[in-house]
């Protein structure tokens, strides 16, 4: 039987996988697992506990593997709003960094002045 849920966090297509999906199943665009709250059709942020099913034992981290019973997955887990946030933050990240990669090698007039230091 065929579905149209995406993982959560990258938006991959989980049509390859059968449902129920079993604890150990990971996302195969990003490698998350994907019994966690967040793909979770009982998740929602805006209740306490942002969970709606008044049963479940509370999970503390919503990205987690966790042991629920109540876990059902759902279609609209995916946020491509939060996937665009994500993406941008990586950008910043990236470029942060990569900023040092423009500055030439230590050259032997670097390392002979650093040698000098010491003497």
């Amino acid at each position: 039987m065929t579905h149209n849920i995406a993982c959560y966090r990258c938006g991959a297509s989980l049509a390859e996988l059968s449902l129920p999906f079993s604890r150990q199943d990971e996302c195969p665009g990003c490698a998350n697992y994907l019994h966690v709250c967040m793909m979770c059709s009982d998740f929602d942020r805006h209740v306490p506990k942002q969970c709606r099913e008044d049963d479940a034992e509370e999970v503390i981290e919503k990205a987690r593997l966790n042991f629920c019973e109540w876990f059902v997955p759902t279609a609209t887990a995916f946020d491509p709003s939060r996937r665009a946030v994500e993406d941008q933050a990586n950008t910043a990240l990236s470029a942060l960094f990569d900023s040092g990669a423009e500055q030439p090698a230590n050259t032997d007039s670097q390392i002979s002045d650093a040698e000098k230091l010491f003497k």
